[in-house]
């Protein structure tokens, strides 16, 4: 018959005689008779674990599964004879503990016989890690086990769940499940998100130093990383890529290093460096002769070269002033030399302000050029592109320099080139020039008692007059007695402005004359230049005479 606890309650056979007894139940037909169930009644007091010993765990008593106190059982019914060989069954302390699964409570156990003593004996009841109280008893009547294990206790549904407790010491011993701890608390979104744009922030700034790095050095080190890397562009442009024209200005006295930056700047070049570089490393030193060279964009420098040394391709834009020319002269040789119409330069040499040049008021009254005596004589190469305003600027620009360079005031500008011009057209060396200069000076002197202040220069009755380009040096009656501005042997003291174009020679001597008492001065040889100077009139005669002579002796010389 079956073991008891102390306190007179059935123990569970073991799962053995269990097994045997519903083999023999299923043979013959036997069904264990179970006394009435007492009716429900409300839920007592959880009894008290009973005390595990060793005595109690072999019995089976005490159930071997987990460390949790065993519900109290519920009393055993009574069978009608006892099973045949259910005697004393020890279970084996190494016996293997099943495992663990979660208990759900809605699912069956009549599958699982071994729980359960007899047929009509008491339901195990399920244990709880936390220590739960056992289920309430059952209805009265009789239950089946399975009824009794699948009915959960009743849940007040508006109770609320209870906070977790418990901590991992407890999760790791087992005195406290998951449920009891709870869950971690969720993650603070907020300061996830300041973390977040705090580590971009860090990123993008570690990033664009580095760019700003690497932007800094290949500006500053292009040329030598190309170098070591092999990176560099090439300083030539390809064989047969040479197009249109373009026009390029060799200036008097160029050589390889400015004429490669004037090839590159026309856009013949690649580089400002590969004309010079070619030269260098062909070994050749060529004469450049000043001009303006036709030339393609986009040429090699060797075939560059070759264009600027072939005479083709030297563009005649070259207008040559001779000393002493008047304006309307210059601006005639300026037209043949450009192909710039000479209306054109006409119109543009008008207006005398626009080149800096402020018109004399008097110049102007007399119906005379104001820009007379400013259009500096030279030889001069322009660009094709030249117009008439940027010819006659260049040619004033000149004058300036000159003027400068002799030390001239602005305010003494205007005389200095009327005294110039005048020098200019009377004499033909420098010497002489210097000595004419200082004529004129003895001449205006207020002290005079020889010529009263009058110049009588030829030049200034011829240039008033109209005579000046008829080939001879001597002037007519009629020119010599005409009233205007210009005639000196009318009027006394200097022309009321320039007569002609001074150059370099006559403005440094009108500035700087010769030291004299010279009044007179006659040349008596057209073809040498001789001049002879005097401080008497009746000197003076002497010298006239012998020019006759000469202009007798060669009447073809212009005399």
């Amino acid at each position: 018959m079956p073991d008891s606890s102390p306190a007179g309650e059935a123990v569970p056979p073991s799962r053995r005689a269990a097994r045997e007894a519903a083999a023999r139940r299923a043979t013959t037909g036997q069904t264990p008779t179970m006394p009435a169930a007492p009716a429900p009644s409300a839920p007592e007091a959880a009894p008290a674990a009973h005390a595990a010993t060793w005595e109690s765990l072999i019995t089976g008593s005490t159930p071997v599964v987990g460390t949790a106190p065993t519900p109290p059982s519920t009393p055993a019914v009574p069978v009608d004879e006892p099973v045949p060989g259910s005697g004393f069954q020890p279970v084996p302390l190494r016996t293997p503990r099943p495992t663990t699964q979660p208990i759900d409570v809605e699912a069956t156990v009549d599958d699982d016989p071994w729980l359960f003593a007899t047929a009509g004996g008491s339901p195990a009841m399920p244990y709880s890690r936390g220590g739960a109280a056992p289920a309430a008893a059952p209805a009265a009547g009789v239950a089946s086990p399975s009824a009794a294990r699948a009915t959960p206790p009743a849940r007040d549904e508006t109770d609320a769940p209870s906070a977790p407790s418990g901590s991992l010491e407890d999760l790791f011993s087992g005195s406290a499940s998951t449920h009891d701890i709870g869950h971690a608390p969720p993650p603070d979104r907020k300061r996830r998100r300041i973390g977040g744009w705090i580590a971009l922030g860090v990123v993008l700034l570690i990033l664009g130093g580095i760019a700003a790095g690497g932007l800094y050095v290949w500006n500053t080190y292009e040329d030598k990383i190309r170098e070591v890397m092999g990176w560099e562009e090439p300083k030539e442009y390809e064989a047969g890529l040479a197009n249109g024209e373009t026009f390029v200005t060799i200036a008097q006295g160029d050589t390889g290093s400015p004429i490669s930056q004037s090839l590159y700047d026309a856009g013949v070049t690649k580089t400002p460096d590969a004309f010079y570089d070619y030269l260098i490393k062909s070994g050749q030193n060529p004469t450049f002769q000043p001009g303006v060279y036709k030339l393609q964009k986009q040429m090699t420098s060797e075939a560059a070269l070759a264009a600027i040394m072939d005479p083709a391709n030297k563009q005649e834009f070259t207008a040559q002033i001779p000393e002493g020319y008047t304006l309307e002269q210059t601006l005639a040789r300026i037209s043949e030399g450009t192909g710039i119409p000479l209306e054109e330069l006409t119109a543009a040499a008008a207006d005398s302000s626009a080149y800096g040049v402020p018109a004399d008021p008097d110049v102007v009254a007399a119906g005379g050029q104001p820009l007379e005596g400013w259009l500096f004589p030279a030889t001069y190469t322009f660009d094709p592109t030249v117009t008439a305003q940027s010819a006659i600027q260049t040619l004033v620009n000149r004058t300036i320099q000159s003027l400068d360079a002799a030390g001239v005031p602005v305010e003494r500008r205007q005389e200095i080139l009327t005294t110039a011009s005048v020098v200019q057209r009377e004499a033909s060396s420098g010497a002489d020039m210097q000595k004419v200069a200082r004529v004129i000076l003895n001449r205006l002197d207020a002290n005079n008692q020889e010529t009263f202040g009058k110049l009588q220069m030829d030049s200034t009755a011829q240039y008033g007059y109209g005579e000046m380009h008829d080939g001879t040096v001597s002037s007519s009656e009629e020119a010599l007695n005409d009233p205007n501005p210009w005639n000196t042997y009318v009027h006394t003291g200097l022309p009321v402005g320039p007569i002609a174009n001074p150059g370099d020679v006559a403005i440094d001597a009108a500035m700087h004359p010769a030291d004299g008492p010279w009044l007179y001065f006659v040349t008596v040889n057209l073809l040498t230049g001789e001049t002879q100077f005097s401080s008497t009139y009746s000197e003076h005669l002497k010298y006239v005479e012998q020019w006759q002579q000469w202009c007798r002796d060669n009447p073809d010389q212009g005399c």
